[in-house]
């Protein structure tokens, strides 16, 4: 039995809390909306501030939306940071603890966050994550991880509780830019199905079909299965939000720029999710970008309604 803590449990985090409960740990739990009352029936023991969750935890996951949320659960009025700094070193001159981001920020700023809680004696991971709120109900999130092999080595057993593909890819910051490489496979194949099923139904073909049909060809994938069904049936609660993955397009984007990269489909699926959020569609799940190419198309694919966001 371990004392752990958790910040930040919206649709992800409160599902893999739970995970680590159910494993026989201590949780010390911090939300911003408070800590959902199913975590705490779990055994979470909720605290007043992240300062406070570092104060009890040895091991630190956070779990919130975007990089400016992370650096200011970390070094803000009452953050980790704070509550790390009132510890004692211990023999070997450090505090000893870990901190763990699950979120989905940016790699840059990633690098610059374990700089900074290195220089207070202790461990930092990046672990973002993939597989949606349906990963991390089933437990089987992917998990891609940056930072040295001792600290991943110890926290790996906690990891296994809430994924099944975890992997170390390198140096602090090579999580987050695993994650990006991530969101721009998935966001690409998802504006591709949203395209092939308009075009489809367009063409007076049934898509519900057309897509039994290509899931038995090379054109077979987890997008054509989960998101090809979710624009037919026209099931746009998320999921992941459009909004969160347009971040994470950002990031791509931001990055590519320093680097001197053209990623001309990231930009235009990009642009696409753009447009959604302009048609109130911040809050749809990420396959809702096929709404984006039916308003330009005047014509919707399937002709069930599609919800309000």
């Amino acid at each position: 039995m371990m004392n752990l803590g958790f910040i930040g449990l919206g649709i992800m985090g409160a599902p893999m809390a739970g995970h680590l409960l159910a494993g026989g740990h201590d949780v010390f739990a911090f939300s911003r909306s408070g800590v959902p009352a199913g975590v705490l029936e779990q055994g979470a023991k909720a605290c007043a501030s992240p300062s406070e969750v570092a104060q009890q935890a040895d091991i630190i996951f956070t779990m919130v939306p975007d990089t400016p949320h992370v650096a200011d659960v970390l070094f803000g009025d009452k953050g980790i940071a704070q509550g790390l700094k009132t510890l004692t070193a211990g023999p070997e001159g450090r505090v000893g603890k870990t901190v763990v981001d699950m979120s989905s920020i940016s790699p840059i700023a990633t690098k610059e966050f374990a700089a900074k809680i290195n220089a207070l004696g202790c461990d930092y991971l990046d672990a973002p994550v993939s597989g949606g709120e349906v990963g991390a109900k089933a437990a089987s999130l992917t998990i891609m991880v940056g930072g040295s092999e001792a600290t991943f080595n110890k926290v790996q057993p906690l990891f296994a509780l809430m994924g099944k593909n975890i992997t170390l890819i390198g140096d602090n910051g090579s999580g987050q830019t695993c994650k990006v490489a991530n969101q721009i496979i998935v966001a690409l194949n998802i504006e591709a199905v949203g395209e092939a099923l308009l075009f489809a139904a367009k063409a007076g073909a049934d898509p519900a079909k057309v897509r039994q049909a290509l899931m038995g060809g090379l054109a077979t994938s987890r997008i054509l299965e989960l998101h090809g069904e979710r624009m037919i049936k026209r099931t746009f609660n998320p999921g992941f939000r459009i909004e969160l993955h347009q971040k994470d397009l950002n990031l791509a984007l931001e990055g590519a720029k320093a680097m001197g990269l053209s990623l001309p489909n990231t930009a235009s699926t990009q642009q696409l999710m753009s447009s959604c959020v302009a048609n109130g569609g911040a809050g749809w799940d990420h396959s809702g970008i096929v709404r984006a190419l039916e308003i330009a198309a005047n014509f919707q694919i399937s002709p069930n309604p599609t919800p309000a966001a």
